[in-house]
């Protein structure tokens, strides 16, 4: 057994962890050894004293602890990770497209490491600290990436909301190597984009949502599309090389518009045919007397917690009400969201309640989740953020 300190369940709350949910709340502990303090690893026993699970610990906390393994018996080190690293990567040899050069190389829970996102972009990666565990052990984490992926450089960007309810300053820098280029050109399905992953959003690029233009691609040929919240055009290039006779792309960003436009050019199409409209999404469905054949609401998170769920709610039903009014009969809408606040329940529920405000009848063709190389843990509902329907209206 290892000498980590041990943290004692109450009767019965070691359920959720034996059925795979990787986190236990402040609630279900009874007691501790040993004073842990914040991102100590910790052994998790149930009441009785049987071993489950190491993981990191936050006593301040309502996520009191963060599964790593269910190895009890090992040590948390330099080769702990350096095996992580290789089991991530050989996975994503197995499921990604060959061709591509932009992944997800590390996604928190659903690669048994909490708090930490890595994406690779060409030669250089960018990582993500959420957790104040992965922080302690930062510099061990950065030397294992490097060993492992052997990259140019490594770029840090721990940003957002998680990371300031672990106690953690933001902070955005190279940790490793060389500093990534202002513009690095990946590929993704065949189609060329420059990312920007200094200071776009995200780490750069939406890379999880690779498989959803792909589909969006595959119903294009022919049809009048409309991508909302474009971001940098995408969505937008992939229904174009999928044969749509007409484009049209909107976000209020100029900046996000002019890589837009780049993007189709770069590709080989007429960014001229498929107009690229800075406006607000709200607006511009409001006033827009266009029919379109497909529409596509990708928007940023509306619910960055709990606490936002019902103005966002009103946020999702809102855009989706005015698509549904814009769509010509028989169209197809493919809508997202991305808020880990809204579940798959209800966000199915705002877009029905959306299609029958709107006096339309709906056909489910499919649900939407991210990229394979975004992996999560079955057990894990809240890992699954990105949720989204195609569906398509009865004329």
């Amino acid at each position: 057994m290892t000498d980590y300190p041990q943290l004692i369940l109450k009767t019965g709350r070691e359920r959720s962890l034996l059925n795979g949910h990787p986190w236990l709340f402040s609630g279900a502990v009874a007691k501790t050894t040993s004073h842990p303090d914040a991102g100590d690893i910790v052994l998790a026993c149930a009441a009785a004293g049987e071993p489950l699970a190491l993981g990191f610990y936050h006593p301040r906390a309502d996520i009191a602890f963060r599964m790593l393994t269910r190895e009890v018996h090992i040590r948390v080190d330099g080769d702990f990770w350096r095996r992580r690293f290789r089991e991530s990567a050989a996975l994503r040899e197995r499921i990604l497209p060959v061709g591509d050069n932009a992944w997800r190389l590390i996604n928190a829970e659903g690669d048994g490491i909490p708090g930490l996102v890595v994406d690779c972009y060409g030669d250089y990666l960018v990582m993500g600290v959420g957790t104040v565990g992965v922080e302690r052990r930062r510099e061990e984490i950065v030397a294992a990436l490097a060993a492992v992926s052997n990259p140019r450089g490594i770029l840090e960007r721990s940003e957002g909301p998680a990371r300031r309810l672990e106690g953690l300053e933001e902070r955005r820098e190279t940790v490793w190597g060389e500093e990534p280029p202002a513009v690095i050109a990946i590929r993704e399905n065949g189609l060329v984009f420059e990312v920007d992953v200094h200071d776009g959003q995200k780490t750069g690029f939406f890379l999880d949502q690779r498989d959803n233009r792909r589909q969006v691609e595959e119903l294009s040929r022919g049809l009048t599309v409309l991508n909302c919240f474009s971001y940098t055009g995408a969505f937008s290039v992939s229904a174009v090389r999928g044969g749509a006779r007409r484009v049209v792309s909107v976000d209020s960003s100029e900046a996000a518009n002019e890589a837009a436009r780049r993007h189709l050019m770069v590709n080989g199409f007429d960014a001229a045919a498929h107009p690229v409209i800075r406006s607000d999404v709200f607006r511009y469905l409001r006033n827009t007397e266009e029919l379109f054949d497909f529409i596509i609401l990708d928007p940023p998170a509306f619910a960055k917690n709990r606490r936002d769920v019902a103005r966002a709610a009103r946020g999702y039903k809102d855009i989706n009400l005015q698509s549904f009014r814009r769509l010509a009969p028989g169209g197809i809408l493919a809508t997202f969201s991305c808020s880990n606040a809204v579940d798959e329940a209800l966000f199915e529920k705002i877009v029905l309640g959306a299609a029958r405000d709107a006096g339309r009848d709906l056909r489910l063709l499919r649900r939407f989740t991210a990229a394979p190389d975004h992996p999560t843990c079955l057990a894990h509902g809240e890992g699954r953020y990105l949720k989204g329907l195609l569906v398509s209206v009865l004329a």
